[in-house]
């Protein structure tokens, strides 16, 4: 199998440019998130930390419940 994908990227022509492009695009990625994180205002934070327990309250769920 390995010697089979071996050949075939062996064949391609400028097939050294495709793990520099994966890389880019993953840093590219990396940093407009940690950008985004960064810029992402206090109250924004908060809200979105209470979000799982607005859930559970506003559902009105109760996780030790279990019916048969």
């Amino acid at each position: 199998m390995l010697r089979f994908i071996k050949h075939n990227l062996t064949s391609m022509l400028n097939v050294e440019i495709y793990p520099l492009i994966s890389l880019i695009i993953f840093t590219l990625f990396f940093a407009v998130m940690l950008w985004y994180v960064i810029k992402m205002s206090k109250s924004r934070v908060t809200e979105m930390s209470a979000m799982p327990l607005d859930l559970e309250e506003s559902t009105n769920i109760n996780p030790t419940y279990h019916e048969n």
